[in-house]
């Protein structure tokens, strides 16, 4: 996962708004999201190779996603597999903080990651580089492959984008059009998603450095990566509403950008 912009407390109808690009190689075998078998109250993709996830929610709205730390002086391979942390986030009952602050001393088995958290009424940030744990405020916030707002362009940008259109979102808009408002949330969850559908990579005085050769820094400016090998897999846009519903929908794209899947959920 490479892109998270959210919005946290900061509309009347939806205390989260929520939407993401996970960046991957295209070969990695990736499972669509789906409810886990053997965990039936998780909803989230698979990373089939390492049998984690990127992003989920749970059936009682505790939700988690991860991003990974770019600084490839600092990369190994033989480290324990991030996603990990959000299925084991998602599976436990301990209160987030108390839980981020159980993992505190495990740090090292894993190459730097960010992990968002949240149940109820509270969501943190794990930045595992400084070891910090950081309570979200109300806002709009984003972030990539840095810390949490960080104001790399693709985050600046997107950040603005749906600062942009919650505040056309009006409270009026979400009179429900299906049972348990499923038809206002699938427009707005349709329009989440085409927010992070831009492929075009920002100038080169403006991409952050990050230990990579600048063509690379390039590819991955775009907020939404297109490239044979390497780029955009696929877009989870997640509304969580007052009333207690939840709304989750993914895109998959092939490595053109060529939509090939659409999932949606209602919990």
């Amino acid at each position: 996962m490479c892109l998270i912009v959210w919005a946290w407390q900061a509309h009347p109808d939806y205390p989260l708004v929520l939407v993401a690009n996970r960046d991957e190689f295209h070969a990695r075998p990736t499972s669509p999201a789906s409810f886990w078998p053997e965990a039936p109250q998780l909803l989230a993709g698979r990373d089939q190779l390492a049998g984690g996830t990127w992003l989920g929610v749970t059936r009682r709205q505790r939700f988690a996603a991860l991003t990974n730390f770019r600084d490839p002086s600092q990369f190994q391979r033989v480290r324990r597999t991030r996603g990990e942390l959000v299925t084991h986030f998602l599976q436990a009952d301990t209160p987030p903080l108390h839980w981020l602050h159980d993992q505190l001393p495990h740090l090292d088995q894993y190459n730097d990651f960010n992990l968002l958290v949240a149940e109820g009424t509270q969501l943190y940030c794990l930045e595992s580089r400084y070891a910090r744990i950081q309570l979200v405020a109300p806002g709009i916030h984003g972030l990539s492959n840095h810390l949490l707002d960080t104001p790399w362009p693709k985050v600046e940008s997107s950040r603005q984008w749906l600062a942009n259109y919650l505040a056309r979102l009006q409270p009026a808009h979400h009179t429900a059009a299906a049972p348990g408002g499923a038809g206002s949330m699938t427009e707005v969850l349709q329009h989440l998603i085409g927010l992070l559908h831009d492929p075009q990579p920002f100038p080169d005085d403006r991409l952050p450095h990050t230990g990579i050769p600048l063509e690379r820094e390039r590819l991955l400016s775009a907020p939404f990566i297109l490239d044979p090998e390497y780029g955009t897999r696929c877009t989870t846009a997640l509304l969580w509403r007052r009333d207690g519903t939840t709304g989750f929908m993914e895109e998959r794209y092939e490595p053109s950008g060529a939509r090939c899947g659409l999932s949606q959920f209602w919990i």
